[in-house]
Formats: structure tokens, C-alpha cells, sequence
């Protein structure tokens, strides 16, 4: 399998012309997008390249290798011994910036967790400056990654020289390890940028070879076509519910549900909506930065906001599609609509209420779901929904669940096909009505393909989403076992120290990876510590700030990496940090093999007595313990008994039985 542009023995590189090889570059590459400023790039590449390693008889060179994630190519590799050196070339420039040092790393990061033969291999991220000063190397491995070296294009040599003293007897095969297969786990944000790039599902989560994760994706997304397009051929209305564990890529397949539709017929004008606004918001600021960044390396100037607009067209909030379509008759533009986290669609008493105040109706009776179902009915053909469905994530007063959409269409709108994942019925995630159980399992299709089992949130952890279930369903021989499996891939830690949370994050990070504190909302006494839950991150704080949180360099003091400012889970549901610090609160806390539940009102806890407000709680710990996708440290302050608000038990039963289910404690002081 060939995943460069051009690739051949270093001896044979030396010999080859040089216009010889800059004709294979253009002919790989995409020529529409082919500009001068590329071609000078790969003419200065090879001049340096060729200097620099005359003097080399053996070893294998690549020019532009694709890495495991969509959109992106090394300048190089280059192949000697048991030593992949990963080359990143900023021809023209004279000082080893920041980003450039990332990118570097973060291409050596890619390859070793997602490229099958680079799992153990030593990887030496290599920036070039090609006008930059001479800095002497500094060489030292961590898990077979080396600290990003810098050279300039004079000392190339000297550099290489002193890398390859570090290779080993093995000897890597370049074509053998070339071929190996990838298994790419791209962030949700980095997922939207590729589909909205133009590419499929299949392509940005391709586990070749044997792969369960992009097979469960890709037979979902082609199941979910076939259903629409049977709608389209019979001129049938139809609504597919669509489940998962956390992590398995809903909202990845919704968003591919969108681009692959509109790219059928533009007539379709199909959308992504999401009742979540931060993901909404971040989505769209990344998908804009993108688009004007990949305008800008075409040579196309783009404003930002113009980007902004070209976007927010396939990326809706919900409660603006509701409100367009509230007052008037006319039937949507959209044939074809995505709901993101549908459960968290309104009930009857919520929407309500809010048309009574917003449009003084009194006669309004209708649930979100009933009121989004019948807008959509007012199609005089076809049309088809897609709800997507997180199984106990309904984290706010007034989340109706899937069993509000269900009583829509059996009192409303039985005409719709219905087709369902078998989890729906056979679980208890989902419905509790059991006359609803009864009804869907009469009037629908049961749909196993429709199911996501597989999370692809987490590369380290497949079993986070059960150990997090154990532990919060106080399953201790269950949490001890999970835990053990997982924590050498995925480590979990915990600490009575913010300080020492922080290091740990930041000794963790590598290259561009996202770390960020997560904090109930209801965590209210934890502000004596260092984490205010009530300036932390929710979903109202504003598009900009969720923008700068998730997106923003590590020196901005608005970035989650900076480690200042802490996000609630409503403004992280949905989306996702590489590396987490979970600041737990006395809101859950862990009591005589019992979980207390609690809210701060006032001066003071009282204890929640609610059924429905105690499963938000516990949903409220199930999403923040679930953001993280290669590891967090659970961070659980000390009380303080003179403070009748963090009294010591509100945080030591946690503390101990959190412990007691074999998570390491670490301290550094």
C-alpha cells in the first residue's frame, strides 16, 4: 500500500534527477490545488535533502507520507536502522516556532498510536528551519517518542549523525512497515474538518484489515442511506433512532449523514442540528478556522467571516431551527434533518412554557420532539429524521429522553416509518414506559445495524465507558476488574492535590493534545480549593469563550490547556480533551456504600430527595468521566470540618472508594 507521494531508497534518491523527482511530486498531487509556492517548497527539499545525505549509503526516504488523521502529510520520513525520523521542513524561515515544533510532534504522536507498525518502534520528530541557528540536539526517549529535534538546513548532516547513533540491531523493512495498517481515532472537531473537506466516514475512521470500529461506523452510515433512500424511492416519511456507548461516534455519523446527502442532491438541503450549543459553536468556529485556512494556503484570502457563513448553514442549534419554523405554515428547506443528542429535546411542560412566554400562546400543548416531528410532516412527500441517542446522558431539567419522540408518534404521527436500534428495547438506558416498549416493538423496525458499540472517543480505553457504568452503579469486583485491564492503555489517577493534578496533566501532554479541568456545575464548594464551578464553562458563557476554550493555543489564558478556567458539563457534552483533571465535587458523594446526592442552595447542601434530579446528578458524573480520551486524574480536594459546607466526609468516602477499586494515588510533593 503506498501512502506517499514518492518513496525510494536513500542511495537511489541521491541518484535520481532532481526534476525527475519533483515530476512524481506534481503527478501524486492534486493539480487543481498545485501552486507555486508548493513546488518551490519541494524543489528546496530536495536540493537540502540531497546535500545533506550524500554521505548516507543506506536507509529509505519518503516525501509527503500521509499520517493517520485526515488532511494531513509529513514533508518526510526517513528509514534508518530501527529509527523512524519524521522531517518537517519551514523552508525560508529562521526561528523553531512553537506551532511548527507541535506539528512535528504531533505527526511522530499520530503514527505511534494509530499506525500499526510504529506502535514500537523509536520515532524522532525532526523540525527544519532551513535559516535558523544551530541548537546541539538533545536526545532523550519517552515511550519511543523523542523530544522534537531542530535543525537548520546547514546542519542536517550533523544532526542525522548524531540521531542515528541511537538505532538499535533491529532493522525496519521501509515497504513492509509502510503498508501496515492505520487505525485513526480522530477528535469529533477534527472529524467535522475532514467531512466537511469532503471526506466519508470510512475514510477518517479506517481500521484496515480487521477492523470493528470503522466497520461498525460504516455499516451504520450505509444502513442509515439505505433507509433514505427507501423513503425517497417509496415517498415515505421515515425517523431512525440511532444509539451508542459514549464515545462510539454518533455525532460523527450524523455529521457524515449531512455531507454525504447534500453531495446526492442539493435538493435535499439536509442538516446537522443539536440542541447541544457549545458543540454547535465549536463546530463552527473550527470548521470556519479551517476553511479559511485552507483558502489561505491556496493563495485565497478569506475573511473569517466569511467562513463563518459559508458553515453555519449544515451546523444548526435546534432551538433556532424550532423557532424559524414556529410561527408560519411553510414546509423546512431540509429533507433530510439530523438530531444530535435527541434526548435532550424538550418535554411537553418545558416547551410550553417557553412558547407561552416568548410568544404569548396559551394554546401551545406540544413536546420539542412533537413540535420538530410535525414540522417536518408538513413535507407533502418524503422526508427522514435521524435521532441520535446517548443512552443516560440527560443532564437538565426538562430532557424529555426518547420516550417523548415515541408518544409523538404513536399519538400523532403513526403514518412514519419507524426504524430502531435493538438497544432501545433491550436495554433500560432508553424507554421505562413499558407500554412503550410494547408499542415501538409492534409499529417499528428493529434495526441492529443502527447501533454503535464501539468507542472510538477513547484509543486507549474501549472499556471506559463499562468501568465508568460500574463504578457509578457501585459494582466494585466489576470496577477492580476494568480497572486493571485498562490502566496500563488508559491511565486513571487520583490525587487530594490541584497542583499536583496539573503537573501530571502537563507532564502528559505532548505536542498539541488538549488537557483542561472538568467540574460539576453543582460542585459549588470546590472555589476554596482553586475550581470555581460558577465561572466555570457552561453552555450559556458566550460562542467566543467555548471557541477559545476548545480551540485556542496553551498560551492563551482562555485555552483549556492553560488550566485556568474550568468547564462544566454542559459546555463539554459532546465534545472531548485528550488528557482531563476531574475536580469532584461534595454534590455525589460516596457514603456507608451509597451514593449522597446533593445540591448547594444558599449557604447550604440539602440533600436531593428527587428521583428524576438524583439520575441527572449521576448522568452529570457519566459525561464528565467519559470527556477524556487518553486519561484523566480525578482530583478530590480535602475538607474542612470548621467549614460546614466541606465538611471531611463529603469528600473522603469517595476519596477511599475510589481507592479501593485500585486507582493509583500520586503525589509530587
Amino acid at each position: 500500500m503506498k501512502r506517499s507521494y514518492y518513496s525510494k531508497s536513500i542511495s537511489e534518491f541521491l541518484q535520481e534527477n532532481n526534476s525527475s523527482i519533483l515530476g512524481k511530486l506534481n503527478s501524486a498531487y492534486n493539480l487543481e490545488n498545485l501552486n507555486i509556492k508548493q513546488n518551490n517548497s519541494w524543489e528546496s527539499q530536495i536540493k537540502i535533502l540531497k546535500k545533506n545525505l550524500s554521505d548516507f549509503k543506506y536507509g529509505y526516504i519518503f516525501f509527503e507520507f500521509s499520517i493517520p488523521r485526515m488532511g494531513k502529510r509529513a514533508d518526510n520520513i526517513i528509514i534508518i536502522g530501527d529509527l523512524i525520523i519524521v522531517l518537517e521542513f519551514k523552508v525560508g524561515s529562521d526561528k523553531y516556532d512553537l506551532g511548527s515544533i507541535n506539528q512535528v510532534l504531533d505527526y511522530s504522536l499520530d503514527l505511534k498510536n494509530f499506525h500499526e507498525g510504529s506502535h514500537q518502534v523509536k520515532i524522532v520528530p525532526l523540525l527544519i528551519s532551513t535559516n535558523a541557528r544551530y541548537i546541539t540536539p538533545i536526545l532523550k526517549f519517552e515511550n519511543n517518542i523523542c523530544n522534537p529535534v531542530k535543525s537548520n538546513s546547514v546542519d542536517l548532516s550533523k544532526i542525522i549523525r548524531e540521531i542515528i547513533k541511537l538505532q538499535g540491531n533491529i532493522i525496519i523493512d521501509p515497504l513492509t512497515w509502510e503498508s501496515s495498517r492505520y487505525k485513526p481515532t480522530p477528535t469529533i472537531i477534527e472529524a467535522a474538518q475532514a467531512l466537511y473537506r469532503g471526506h466519508q466516514v470510512k475514510d477518517i475512521t479506517r481500521y484496515e484489515g480487521d477492523g470493528e470500529g470503522e466497520n461498525n461506523l460504516s455499516i451504520t452510515a450505509e444502513h442509515l442511506n439505505t433507509i433514505i433512500d427507501k423513503s425517497k424511492r417509496l415517498s415515505e416519511k421515515s425517523i431512525c433512532f440511532v444509539t451508542g456507548v459514549p464515545g462510539a461516534g454518533k455525532t460523527l455519523v450524523g455529521l457524515n449523514i449531512v455531507n454525504e446527502r447534500k453531495k446526492i442532491s442539493e435538493d435535499e438541503n439536509a442538516v446537522f442540528l443539536s440542541g447541544n450549543g457549545p458543540l454547535v459553536q465549536v463546530l463552527r468556529e473550527a470548521l470556519a478556522r479551517d476553511r479559511k485556512k485552507s483558502a489561505l494556503a491556496k493563495g485565497i484570502k478569506l475573511k473569517i467571516e466569511d467562513a463563518r457563513r459559508e458553515v453555519n448553514s449544515s451546523i444548526q442549534n435546534i432551538h433556532h431551527f424550532r423557532d424559524e419554523y414556529f410561527q408560519g405554515t411553510e414546509e423546512p428547506n431540509e429533507k433530510v434533518v439530523v438530531f444530535d443528542e435527541a434526548q435532550r429535546a424538550w418535554n411537553q411542560k418545558k416547551t410550553t412554557s417557553f412558547v407561552k412566554e416568548k410568544y404569548d400562546n396559551n394554546e401551545f400543548d406540544m413536546s420539542e420532539p412533537e413540535c420538530l416531528i410535525d414540522f417536518m410532516n408538513r413535507h407533502k412527500e418524503w422526508c427522514s429524521i435521524v435521532c441520535l441517542i446517548g443512552g443516560g446522558q440527560e443532564i437538565n431539567t426538562g430532557e424529555a429522553g426518547i420516550e417523548e419522540w415515541l408518544r409523538a408518534l404513536k399519538n400523532k404521527f403513526q403514518d412514519w416509518k419507524i426504524y430502531f436500534s435493538d438497544s432501545v428495547i433491550g436495554t433500560n438506558n432508553y424507554i421505562k414506559d413499558s407500554s412503550l416498549i410494547q408499542w415501538i416493538g409492534l409499529n417499528g423496525n428493529i434495526e441492529t445495524e443502527l447501533h454503535l458499540s464501539v468507542p472510538v472517543r477513547s484509543f486507549r480505553a474501549e472499556k471506559l465507558s463499562k468501568l465508568v457504568e460500574s463504578v457509578l452503579n457501585i459494582n466494585l469486583t466489576k470496577a477492580q476488574k476494568l480497572y486493571k485491564e485498562i490502566n496500563n492503555d488508559y491511565p486513571i489517577v487520583i490525587t487530594r492535590s490541584l497542583s499536583d493534578s496539573k503537573q501530571w496533566l502537563r507532564e502528559k501532554k505532548q505536542g498539541s493534545e488538549r488537557i483542561g479541568i472538568l467540574i460539576s456545575s453543582s460542585s459549588k464548594r470546590i472555589r476554596p480549593r482553586g475550581v470555581d464551578a460558577e465561572n466555570g464553562l457552561r453552555s450559556n458563557s458566550g460562542k467566543a469563550k467555548i471557541a477559545n476554550w476548545f480551540l485556542n493555543s496553551e498560551e492563551d489564558i482562555r485555552s483549556s490547556t492553560f488550566l485556568e478556567i474550568p468547564a462544566t458539563q454542559f459546555a463539554v457534552q459532546g465534545l472531548e480533551l485528550d488528557w482531563v483533571c476531574l475536580a469532584w465535587g461534595g454534590d455525589l458523594s460516596f457514603n456507608e456504600n451509597k451514593w449522597m446526592h446533593r445540591n448547594f442552595t444558599g449557604t447550604s447542601w440539602k440533600n436531593i430527595g428527587i428521583l428524576t434530579k438524583k439520575k441527572f446528578l449521576v448522568n452529570t458524573y457519566r459525561v464528565l468521566l467519559t470527556r477524556a480520551r487518553q486519561g484523566m486524574v480525578i482530583y478530590i480536594p480535602n475538607g474542612q470540618n470548621e467549614d460546614k459546607t466541606r465538611m471531611n466526609h463529603y469528600y473522603d468516602g469517595t476519596f477511599k472508594y475510589l481507592k479501593s477499586i485500585g486507582i493509583k494515588e500520586i503525589k509530587y510533593s
